[in-house]
């Protein structure tokens, strides 16, 4: 081989693996956003749990605002005996509720799309991450991102959750294309 084809030989694998290194990133990007995105199961904030989550945020308010006259606090700085409001209403969810089930069926794959379902929660979404990681394909090959959960439409399409009001994908999306905009 010639010193001129061994240039272009060695420019190409060059190339090739800038490439894959580029779409890998953006890949990695695109769907870790996605994944933080997604929203994970808060009580609180459930149609449910309105009416006592907004009485408890009132009781903190009116504590608030009595530490705001010194004439209810004592020589420390507490809130003298009696004048605390000392009431609230609980928070309603399942026995042994952990959100994050949502985030757990996030699943990575090439080719076909992985449909699989899970009961397994991942709150903080660091176990789809790293399977997004160790499974998405580079320059030349289609990576899916995939949640089969039936409530999935819910959340991206009909505003469900007010963690992610505009969706998690559709959102996502739209900012590939600054994150693109400043690898070049």
């Amino acid at each position: 081989m010639s010193d001129f084809a061994a240039t272009v030989a060695e420019f190409a694998v060059k190339a090739k693996a800038n490439m894959d290194r580029q779409v890998r990133e953006i890949t990695f990007e695109l769907f870790s956003d996605v994944i933080k995105m997604s929203p994970v199961g808060n009580p609180e904030l459930w149609a449910a749990n309105r009416v006592a989550h907004n009485y408890n945020v009132q009781v903190k308010d009116h504590n608030a605002a009595l530490r705001d006259d010194p004439a209810n606090l004592d020589k420390r700085g507490y809130l003298k005996r009696g004048k605390k409001l000392n009431d609230g209403m609980d928070i309603v969810a399942p026995k042994g509720y952990v959100g994050g089930r949502f985030r757990a069926n996030w699943n990575c794959s090439v080719t076909t799309p992985d449909e699989t379902v899970t009961d397994a929660v991942d709150p903080t979404g660091a176990t789809a991450t790293a399977n997004v990681l160790a499974k998405m394909g580079g320059a030349g090959s289609v990576s899916f991102l995939c949640n089969a959960l039936p409530y999935g439409e819910m959340l991206e399409y009909h505003a469900h959750s007010s963690q992610a009001p505009a969706g998690m994908v559709r959102v996502s999306m739209a900012r590939i294309g600054s994150y693109i905009a400043e690898l070049k």
